[in-house]
């Protein structure tokens, strides 16, 4: 099982030798620590060589990741120096503080773009970890004055990933419960179960205190426990002290220490890295059923794409052909998808193609034939203006109906400006649509360009024959004005049509709303809205809206309206008054009735309306454009309400028609015109106008584009056989492999099992002798260790007494 964390190294190695990132969490071990907390002296104490960055404040400045791969071989090598091989490891740590300053800065700056290292080692255990900056709440240098969020979120960018343990080192001459260390960890691993305490620094607590509660795990439990090591001081660092003597030493301290002797076999670096080691294996094969879903998902998704791509022949006629007829092909699918909505996803952020063009057709069609109404005020004017000069010098009786033509085809005519509009907004819909959709034709540029200027250069065509369409109908509305239509309320015969055209229009409504009563007493009720409906004769208000209780009925025969001024402690409100010019009572005991709005837009619309109710202002002349003032006639008025009730009535009829046709000729001659263009003669048109050779030359983004999904899908593959080649090899491990021998770690509750099952004082012969062995390089006994190196005399002596004097318990 041993062999799990190279199998994770060449996981990431099948990607990165393709040049593309890995996409896929892969089990790792990150270590988290408050500044000098000793997380470097650990970490080269696993490597057994000095090559991290040291110093005062923030030395680790960018994540290291660190990948220990046991081998035969020493040496160090950069994923961003791929192929170099550093033996010297004073080199690899230049290097790190290089790279860091490169993308830093010089002056402690941090950021979260990580270094890769690897170190091949015989000396190692196989581990992947990551070393992340010191926690810290001071900004030096140029560090922004939010440092220690920064710190605390890159962290936390990688430890709350569930496939990473969290390796918490804590400083041993420091109260546990306030370790930053253990805080953070416990935000994204509350119960505990995949961090594992470090408690480093055990030989510099005062005398007379020891850790011995937290190594056995009752001051903060956690799933994994604690495990106590002793690192080299700054003045052992400062004078280069071998790592292996240090680790020696190391082993010395918790054989010979009184509170810790007991506890010795599961102390000490070396005893770390084997429990890391396992830890991390166990984790790796629990975390091998995820990895293979995720990428065989992940290979799925790309396999459809892949597939078009697997006999790619750039330089293949027959294949750009197809290719091409291929592109065409889907536009023509997606052009009718986009504009009859029937496509396999739908946009849920905003209107298009379709759905876009059909509310162009009902509400934006509607919105500007209403804005180019003309004011209400002058469409009076004009009114009189015409009636009065179809009488010429005689004096009118009757209405006349030159008067209503003439006015009539003027308010028509109007609508040939939103028709246009409207086939402006249609054409933009159309183009924004077209461009989207060969934006699928982006590896081949030039295809692109030319089908989308094809396509547009059809469109503006036919946008002209449907404008000329248009403007058509609107000539066929002046052409013949038919007042025997059954919705005209025009005129029945020659001599009562205007008393039933009169009687007809008599209670028609003209407006509806809520207006303020201003000037009525506090008493009598005070500012206080109504519901008032305005008709042709009368003006009626209602308490509610529901208008079933009626307050008041006004006749407006002989009423007057002017603006009324408020005053700076009265209310804002736009008002107007009505009233009699001969001084009657309007309402009850008032001689006004000041009537408020809440805005100007309002206020304009109310006062439009009592002119075509025949309310004029007191003493307003009309003035021709001659210059010749007309005094006001009520005969007159009553014949312009007339002619103004006959033009609304007939313009009703026309825009409802023009309303119902406008959709149709857009929709043949534009939209359905460009729908069998794209169907049948697009592809005619590329092959005739350009050079098929220059349209399939592949972009350069393309190509890349290609090249990086036919590497990330085989990437996937390899990935999963090496996974599949795993799985086999588990099938077939005896049952006393290695996660077996950690499977406690992860099953008990505690990482240190009862005292009683340690053996006390001396630990066994053959497990020390092994170990120096290991440490030195020897197989011979003590005796030749001692001979053949050169040790101080304190620690020979030392070595002598525990391996060749100690003797083994039973």
């Amino acid at each position: 099982m041993e062999t799990l964390i190279p199998i994770v190294n060449k996981i990431q190695d099948a990607f990165t030798s393709l040049g593309i990132n890995m996409q896929i969490e892969l089990p790792q071990i990150a270590v988290v620590g408050g500044q000098s907390a000793g997380k470097s002296s650990v970490l080269e104490n696993f490597v057994g060589k000095d090559f991290l960055p040291r110093g005062s404040g923030i030395v680790t400045r960018r994540p290291l990741i660190l990948q220990l791969i046991n081998s035969p071989y020493e040496f160090g090598e950069f994923l961003h120096m791929r192929g170099t091989k550093f033996s010297d490891f004073d080199r690899i740590r230049k290097e790190i503080e290089s790279e860091t300053i490169r993308v830093t800065g010089n002056n402690k700056g941090i950021t979260n773009i990580p270094i890769n290292l690897r170190i091949y080692s015989p000396n190692v255990l196989n581990l992947t970890l990551i070393d992340l900056p010191g926690l810290t709440k001071v900004a030096v240098g140029d560090q922004p004055d939010d440092i220690e969020v920064l710190i605390k979120n890159m962290i936390l960018e990688y430890i709350r990933k569930e496939t990473c343990l969290i390796l918490a080192v804590i400083p041993a001459n420091i109260d546990i419960a306030t370790s930053d260390a253990l805080k953070l960890a416990q935000e994204v691993d509350p119960k505990g179960i995949r961090t594992i305490g470090v408690v480093t620094k055990l030989d510099l607590m005062d005398q007379g205190t020891d850790a011995r509660d937290i190594l056995e795990n009752k001051v903060v439990p956690l799933k994994l426990g604690y495990i106590g090591v002793v690192s080299r001081s700054q003045k052992s660092i400062e004078e280069r002290k071998n790592i292996n003597v240090a680790l020696t030493e190391e082993r010395l301290f918790f054989l010979n220490h009184s509170i810790y002797r007991d506890l010795s076999e599961r102390l000490g670096t070396q005893y770390l890295q084997q429990v890391l080691s396992g830890l991390l294996t166990t984790h790796i094969r629990n975390s091998l059923p995820y990895l293979k879903d995720r990428l065989q998902n992940q290979m799925l998704g790309l396999e459809k794409e892949v597939e078009q791509f697997k006999h790619f022949r750039p330089d293949d006629p027959t294949f750009k052909a197809k290719v091409m007829l291929q592109m065409i092909q889907q536009l023509q699918s997606d052009f009718h998808r986009s504009i009859d909505g029937s496509g396999p996803s739908v946009n849920t952020t905003e209107l298009s193609g379709g759905a876009k063009i059909n509310r162009i057709f009902h509400e934006s069609l509607h919105c500007e034939i209403i804005k180019i109404s003309s004011d209400e005020k002058e469409l009076r004017r004009a009114i009189s203006v015409a009636i009065q000069n179809t009488h010429g010098i005689r004096v009118g009786l009757f209405t006349p109906d030159m008067a209503f033509e003439t006015i009539a085809k003027t308010q028509i005519s109007t609508l040939k400006e939103p028709l246009v509009k409207c086939v402006d907004l249609v054409i933009q819909e159309l183009s924004n649509s077209v461009r989207l959709l060969t934006e699928k034709m982006s590896s081949y540029p030039k295809l692109q360009e030319e089908t989308t200027r094809i396509i547009l250069e059809h469109i503006r065509e036919r946008e002209q024959i449907c404008k000329d369409q248009l403007s058509l109908i609107v000539d066929f509305e002046l052409a013949y004005m038919n007042t025997s239509h059954e919705d005209f309320v025009g005129f029945v015969s020659e001599q009562n049509g205007t008393e039933k055209v009169s009687k007809k229009l008599g209670n028609q409504i003209i407006r509806k709303g809520y207006l303020s009563l201003q000037n009525l007493g506090i008493i009598k009720g005070g500012s206080r809205n109504y519901w008032f409906v305005l008709t042709s004769s009368f003006l009626n208000w209602y308490k509610e809206e529901d208008e079933k209780e009626l307050k008041f009925i006004l006749l407006l025969d002989g009423l007057k309206i002017k603006d009324v001024m408020q005053g700076f402690f009265l209310s804002r409100k736009n008002t107007f008054a009505l009233f009699f010019p001969d001084g009657r009572n309007v309402f009850k005991d008032f001689k006004t009735m000041e009537l408020a709005c809440e805005n100007e837009e309002d206020f304009e619309a109310w006062k439009s309306s009592f002119l075509r109710a025949g309310v004029y202002p007191e003493g307003e002349e009309q003035i021709l454009q001659e210059g010749v003032r007309i005094l006001q006639d009520p005969q007159l008025e009553r014949q312009v309400e007339t002619i103004r009730n006959l033009v609304d009535s007939y313009m009703k009829i026309v825009i409802k028609t023009v309303r119902d046709l406008a959709p149709k000729v857009v929709m043949m001659l534009i939209i359905n015109s460009t729908k069998d263009f794209i169907n049948n003669e697009l592809m005619s048109n590329l092959c005739s106008r350009c050079d098929q050779d220059l349209m399939m030359t592949e972009s350069i983004e393309g190509t890349r584009k290609r090249e990086d999904m036919t590497r990330l899908y085989f990437g996937c593959k390899d990935a999963l056989k090496i996974i599949s080649d795993v799985s086999m090899a588990m099938a077939g491990l005896p049952g006393n492999s290695i996660s077996q021998s950690y499977s406690h770690i992860t099953d008990n509750e505690n990482l240190i099992p009862p005292l009683s099952k340690v053996v006390h004082n001396s630990p066994p012969k053959p497990h020390i002798a092994s170990m120096i062995q290991g440490l030195f390089g020897q197989t011979s006994s003590t005796q030749s260790l001692g001979k053949n190196h050169s040790l101080p005399k304190t620690l020979k002596g030392g070595l002598n007494k525990i391996v060749g004097k100690s003797k083994p318990k039973e």
